[in-house]
Parts: structure tokens; sequence; C-alpha cells
């Protein structure tokens, strides 16, 4: 019988594209600007130990490992013990697991000594943390003096209550009444971990916790475009391993009667490939001990 994978390599593995393979090609420009301007913002050197915390699928791990050289080593750390073992028999078959280590553990508590690495890499990692200021302190603390700590986080508090008038950016007026009880719930208070930190906290964390030299790029945008994914995808692909599919919103909180009206229009709008609008922010963030 086939082991269930934990919530973190459902959602990286499947969920967070549907299941759907041409939808997880579309996602892979975003990807790859999110690694490339990490690595290129840890300014790494051959001979490093590069710690990647959160690795998830070892999108910045894998990469490091082209620049910390034959010398080098990539510490893969994650708490999904499913993604590390998908890590490791991704690094054995490259031929590269002599330089990589996988350690298990929440990014707020690194069992790791004081000034061990070089560089600590991050991507969307404090944004599941509740408290994250911690594991800021725990990044500079195993950094040696003169290490990099490169990290990006989306976020989302930036057009929150925009984001909130759309179903997913669909205009679903005709159904509001209906979409307006599944999005009731996040319209909680924004202590929540997606959504209860900006930028400027970032700042103040990596400064509080002893990082002398820091550089922020901050980007927010208004995105317009045409959805070209399919009602299947849409409906079982989450945003984070903290949501629920559309799919599985509607059950949970419609009527029977009002999911099979709710479903029949999101589909039926889909089919029309309209056009949705979001609001998005991140930060890619740089800083030296």
């Amino acid at each position: 019988m086939e082991r269930t994978r934990d919530r973190w390599a459902q959602w990286l593995l499947e969920r967070r594209h549907g299941g759907d393979e041409e939808q997880l090609e579309r996602l892979l420009p975003d990807l790859d600007e999110f690694r490339e301007r990490v690595i290129a913002n840890a300014a790494i050197e051959p001979g490093d130990v590069l710690l990647d915390v959160g690795t998830g699928d070892g999108l910045i791990a894998f990469a490091a490992l082209e620049h910390v050289g034959p010398q080098g080593r990539v510490v893969f750390s994650d708490i999904s013990t499913d993604l590390l073992e998908e890590c490791e028999r991704v690094a054995e078959e490259l031929g590269v697991l002599d330089r990589c280590e996988f350690v298990e553990a929440s990014a707020d508590a690194l069992p790791f000594d004081d000034e061990l690495v070089d560089v600590v890499t991050t991507r969307s990692v404090l944004i599941y943390l509740m408290d994250k200021e911690p594991a800021v302190r725990e990044f500079h603390r195993v950094l040696r003096p003169g290490g990099r700590l490169s990290i990006f986080e989306p976020i989302n508090s930036f057009g929150r209550e925009e984001n909130l008038r759309r179903y997913y950016g669909l205009d679903v007026t005709p159904v509001q009444d209906l979409a307006e009880k599944i999005m009731t719930r996040w319209r909680a208070p924004a202590e929540h971990p997606l959504t209860n930190f900006d930028e400027r906290d970032l700042l103040r964390w990596v400064r509080d916790a002893g990082f002398k030299q820091t550089r922020m790029d901050y980007r927010a945008e208004q995105r317009i475009e045409r959805l070209t994914m399919n009602a299947d995808t849409f409906l079982n692909s989450s945003g984070n391993p903290l949501d629920p599919t559309p799919k599985e919103e509607m059950v949970e909180i419609l009527e029977p009667e009002e999911q099979v009206e709710f479903e029949a229009f999101v589909r039926k709008t889909i089919a029309s490939q309209p056009v949705v609008q979001r609001w998005l922010a991140g930060v890619f963030l740089r800083a030296v001990k």
C-alpha cells in the first residue's frame, strides 16, 4: 500500500498545479526567476557550505551545487521527510549525493552549531510560520562572520482586500452571494501566517537579528491576464500548502445545491478564458552578517 505524502509534499508535487503538467510548465518562468535571483543575491563562492532552509523540492539547493563546486557542500533542510527523501533520490540520480546533506528541521529551530555555514537561502518559508522572527535569528546564528542570507518572500498583506473582491481573480458577480460564503473565511483578522507581516517587518527582523548589511528589492503589481488553465486544474489546485483547493472549499462551506450552482458557474466562466485580476507583491532580500 502506497504511503500518503505529507501536505508539504502533496502540494509541491501535485496540488500546486492540480496534477496538470501543462500548468506546471506555465509556472516554471516564475520559479526560474526565484531561483536565479536568490542564487545571485547569495554571492556563493567555490567551497562554500550552503544551508537551504525549507528546501522543498530542491529548487534553490540543486542550483547552488553548481556554484559551491566540488569542494563545497549543500545542506537540504525541511520539515517534510517526504520532500527530503525526494531530494535525496534526485541527488543520487544526478551523482551529487556526496556533496549533499539532508536534515529534517523547522526554520525556527535549526539543529546546527553556531557559525557553521557560509550561506543561508530560503524561498517562501517564513510565510508559513506564525512567529517569524525566531527563524531570522536562527539564520544569523548559524552563519559565519561575513556569511550571506538570501531570501524571497511573498507579501500577501499587499492587495489583500482587493483580492477578496474577486474569487481567485474571477468575476463571479451573478453568484457573488455564494462566493462571499466561501471567501468569508479569508476575511478573518490579519493574524494568519500568510498575511501577518510585510516588507517593513522583514527589514526590522533582519536588523534586530544582528545583520550589518541589508538590501531589499520589493516588487508590487496588479496583474491582469487571461486565465489559460482548464476548470479541472483550477478546481483542484491550491495556492499554498495551508489552503484547500477551490473544490474542497465548495464541499466544506456550501450546501449541496449551492455547490452544484457555484461550480457550474465557475466552469462556464473558465471555459470562456476570462481575464483575471490579482494584486501581488514579493521581496528579494540579501543580508550580510
